[in-house]
Order: structure tokens, then C-alpha cells, then sequence
């Protein structure tokens, strides 16, 4: 049995109700919330998937990326140097993140969405790179990066 088995069903809409009501003022409480001490978010996140292909620019990409059906996401930690978080559903419970960050790098992982499973979103439970899917939605946008971090997936 996988850990989305495990899940209730009868809690699921309860959490979907508190992102609701949470996800309008999250970005307020993002920064105390980072300020526990147990709570610490400062580097950028592993799995980097390319930089920015030249002659490109970020309004470009980002109109590109909603078409493949990104959207914002306002519920994530800002990684250093982030200038644009985005995710897209994969199935009910996963997304794909996607980070830009203003030198052109850009970065991604599927992880659980913080509304179906905050606590393993929050402990990267089952954090993999998806680095083919990524590469796939930004295919002609970015210059690939060499592998050269394990890749979780295999």
C-alpha cells in the first residue's frame, strides 16, 4: 500500500478548506513562519534543469509555461534569488515546482502539493527531479544542465 492509500478520504476535503482560507495570507505568514527556529529554508532547492536559453526572457517563458498549465504558487518557500515559483497538478495529489531564478537558472521537483499532504510536503517526502518532464515543458527555452546530481527517480 502507497502512502496516497493511506490517506483518509474524509480528511481530504478538510485540508483542501484550510489551503482555501490559508492560501489569500500565506504569503504574509510565509516569513514568520521561517523565522522558527525548527524551520530552516535558506539555499536553493536540488534538481537544477537548465538556465534560460539566450535570446529569451523571463515574460516569454512564464506565458509559454501557462500554456503547458503552470500557475502561480503561492504557497512555497522563496529560495534565494527565486523571481518566479510555479506549479502545475499532476494528478490530486503531486505537483511539479518549478523555480526561475534571476540569473536564468531554473530548477524543479514533484513533490506532494501542501494541500493534499502538508506535513510530507513540508519533510520532502517523495521529493523526485522529473527531470524528462521538465525538460519536455521547457523544451526550446532553456540550455539543459549537465546531470550531475543523483537522479532519486531511478
Amino acid at each position: 500500500m502507497n502512502k496516497q492509500e493511506k490517506t483518509s478520504p474524509i480528511l481530504r476535503p478538510s485540508r483542501w478548506l484550510l489551503w482555501l482560507i490559508l492560501r489569500p495570507i500565506f504569503p504574509y505568514l510565509r516569513h514568520y513562519i521561517l523565522a522558527l527556529p525548527f524551520l530552516k529554508h535558506s539555499e536553493r532547492q536540488k534538481f537544477i534543469i537548465g538556465h534560460l536559453a539566450n535570446g529569451r526572457t523571463y515574460d516569454e517563458l512564464l506565458e509559454h509555461l501557462k500554456t503547458q498549465g503552470f500557475g502561480n504558487h503561492f504557497i512555497a518557500w522563496i529560495d534565494k534569488d527565486e523571481k518566479i515559483s510555479l506549479r502545475k497538478f499532476d494528478g490530486k495529489d503531486r505537483q511539479y515546482h518549478l523555480r526561475i531564478f534571476k540569473d536564468g537558472e531554473i530548477r524543479g521537483h514533484n513533490e506532494y502539493t501542501p494541500e493534499s499532504h502538508p506535513i510530507w510536503h513540508l519533510q520532502e517526502v517523495d521529493l523526485i527531479s522529473k527531470r524528462e518532464d521538465f525538460q519536455k515543458f521547457l523544451n526550446g527555452w532553456i540550455v539543459p544542465a549537465p546531470i550531475s546530481e543523483p537522479n532519486p527517480e531511478k
